[in-house]
């Protein structure tokens, strides 16, 4: 996150910190890893409210742009159609990553000053 927040003059690395401890659900997280299993991301997945809620998605520079992200995130839309639950998700609103999203069948539900709030509803639905 932290180029997209230095791009719009919001970097704070205690604030991103705090954020970061204050919705972190270990219980939840998921690391990615490469076929050398090394470690090249995590992501956060888990029920929230009557949804699943996807946070903390990140992917080392390195592990970008191959394809790496499509394929974690079409795992999770599969396991969130067989419970039938939507999965909802926040970006930064200058974030690339809402396009990524839409592309996998994300839309906007609201927004405020800093996020774009998305939700995806399961494919049986």
């Amino acid at each position: 996150m932290r180029p997209s927040l230095e791009r719009i003059g919001r970097f704070d690395p205690e604030r991103a910190r705090a954020r970061f401890r204050g919705s972190f659900r270990p219980q939840h997280t998921r690391l990615v890893l490469a076929p050398t299993k090394q470690l090249i991301g995590c992501v956060a997945f888990g029920p929230q409210d009557g949804a699943l809620l996807l946070e903390h998605f990140y992917l080392m520079p390195e592990a970008q742009g191959h394809g790496i992200g499509s394929l974690v995130l079409r795992q999770l839309l599969a396991e969130a159609d067989a419970t039938g639950l939507p999965i909802r998700l926040d970006v930064l609103r200058e974030s690339g990553a809402r396009r990524f999203y839409e592309r996998h069948g994300f839309a906007e539900t609201h927004r405020d000053e800093f996020d774009i709030y998305m939700e995806r509803l399961p494919d049986n639905a």
